[in-house]
């Protein structure tokens, strides 16, 4: 598998959502990118011993069939591989190098109550100044402080954390690095330094021993192992560290320039946000719960988290263990026809975050609220996308108030750049265009921040550069009047405050 010194970069990249996972191989050729998806496959939690887990090794043969699948496809190696995930997971390594257990998944019920109890010992606002991340409660600092508090034998053991791409590709080298977008997402880390906040583990009583040293993106990690190029053929493949959040390989590909312009990174979760070149860490950003996330060629991702998709893709899993298999399409469609407003909700709920049943939730939050619950599923996606475009509005709203600066347009970017109900309901909600796409915003980052580590793009600029050039966008304008947008909106207010 040679390629020829004429040939276009061929380049895969591995996208692991909390849903599903995929290999896409991207061809650079000519300053334009092509990108085909090679395999997908599902991202399913185990659930043992009450508590929720990664099967990172049934994603690890996935990835191996993958690279299989690509050299079967094309009859050439690619130039360089990548692996970008989710954030704050993470795996913990013994002295001699096995796994210690499957990783927790952050929806797991063992984070209960540990960010509450470790700002007991770290105050909420030095917090924030040290490390300028919004407060979640499954954020990897609390996930630590957890082990810690509950005397957790895994952790006694440990000798290293790997955030889960660093994991992955650990598994696929044998070497160990903490790429800094990942390691960003930790509230772990100084956004000013990039690197680790000693104090913090102090606190708790707990060494940063088991902390790599922080790497920015961009980087030749190392080769594959010798295992792994017996199983796949991948032979002389460099291992490259990219912008290893997915969010920040997202942002990376957002096609914009010049401007006042905010992105909507939308998938399981909506990363709504704008790119700063420095952290904005104030009590105005504090009292809002904003994050200062890193990003490529050290910018910063200045964000909001909000539950996005994971809703509807809760009511759809729902739906199907009831015999109703309807496509996500044939749902956005469903919605279409519901009536308008009929109720909202908060994404942001906690109800939301892992229940049993998303429909019932939905049904339960509206029953508390004092709204009447949806009666069909065409009207229970119609609450869920109008109050996501509702959030998004109120985020932007923060963003301005925080920035003192206006936005001029909104860029979405990832799976929910497809949902096209979505995408107009934001631009009517927030009275700003919404300029939509790449879908594969996260594996066109990924591919192309590989490509400036291997001096095929030479700055974050070309990559957006080459972004604008090799896909084309949809656009979707505010139509009809605002006035039931605004009536909609003084009521999901309400809905927030109360």
């Amino acid at each position: 598998m040679v390629r020829s010194p004429n040939a276009p970069a061929r380049i895969l990249a591995f996208d692991l959502g909390a849903e599903s996972g995929r290999a896409v191989l991207g061809e650079l050729d000519g300053g334009r990118l092509a990108v085909h998806e090679v395999r997908r496959f599902p991202n399913a939690p185990l659930a043992l011993s009450g508590h929720i887990h990664w099967n990172v090794y049934a994603l690890l043969d996935e990835m191996k069939a993958a690279m299989r699948d690509a050299a079967a496809a094309t009859g050439v190696r690619p130039d360089s591989l990548s692996v970008d995930t989710w954030g704050v997971d993470f795996g913990l390594l013994a002295a001699d190098g096995r796994l210690l257990g499957l990783p927790f998944c952050y929806r797991d019920v063992r984070n209960a109550g540990a960010m509450e109890d470790y700002l007991k010992l770290v105050p909420r606002t030095d917090l924030y100044e040290a490390t300028g991340i919004q407060f979640m409660p499954f954020n990897t600092l609390f996930q630590l402080y957890a082990m810690v508090r509950d005397r957790a034998s895994q952790l006694e053991a440990a000798t290293d954390l790997l955030f889960m791409p660093d994991l992955f590709l650990y598994l696929l080298t044998g070497r160990k690095a903490a790429e800094s977008t990942i390691a960003s997402t930790s509230q772990m880390l100084d956004p000013r330094t990039r690197d680790w906040v000693p104090g913090l583990f102090q606190a708790m009583g707990f060494s940063r021993r088991i902390l790599r040293p922080v790497v920015e993106p961009g980087a030749v990690l190392g080769p594959l192992s010798d295992a792994v190029i017996a199983e796949t053929g991948f032979r002389d493949v460099p291992v490259v560290l990219t912008a290893s959040h997915d969010t920040a390989s997202a942002v990376a590909a957002v096609p914009a320039e010049g401007g006042h312009w905010a992105y909507i990174s939308s998938g399981t979760w909506s990363l709504v946000g704008v790119e700063e070149p420095a952290p904005v860490i104030s009590p105005a950003s504090l009292a809002a719960n904003f994050t200062n996330e890193g990003g490529v060629g050290g910018a910063i991702r200045f964000l909001k988290n909000v539950t996005g998709l994971w809703l509807l893709q809760g009511c759809r899993k729902a739906w199907a263990a009831a015999g109703d298999q309807a496509t996500y399409e044939e749902l956005a469609a469903a919605a279409e026809t519901a009536p308008r407003f009929a109720a909202l909700i908060d994404p942001d709920d906690p109800l939301f975050l892992n229940p049993p049943d998303m429909p019932a939730a939905v049904a339960a939050y509206c029953r508390r609220t004092g709204q009447t619950p949806p009666a069909t599923k065409a009207a229970t996606v119609r609450a869920v996308l109008e109050s996501l475009a509702l959030k998004y509005r109120f985020v932007l709203d923060q963003l301005r108030d925080v920035l003192g600066h206006s936005i001029d347009r909104v860029h979405v970017i990832g799976g929910g750049a497809r949902n096209a109900l979505l995408c107009r309901l934001t631009a009517e909600a927030s009275g700003l265009p919404v300029v939509a796409g790449p879908a594969e915003a996260t594996a066109v980052g990924n591919i192309l921040v590989q490509a400036m580590a291997l001096g095929l793009v030479r700055s974050p600029a070309e990559i957006r550069r080459v972004v604008r050039e090799s896909f084309a966008p949809a656009l979707y304008e505010p139509s009809g009047p605002a006035a039931p947008w605004d009536a909609a909106y003084r009521r999901f207010r309400g809905i927030l405050e109360a």
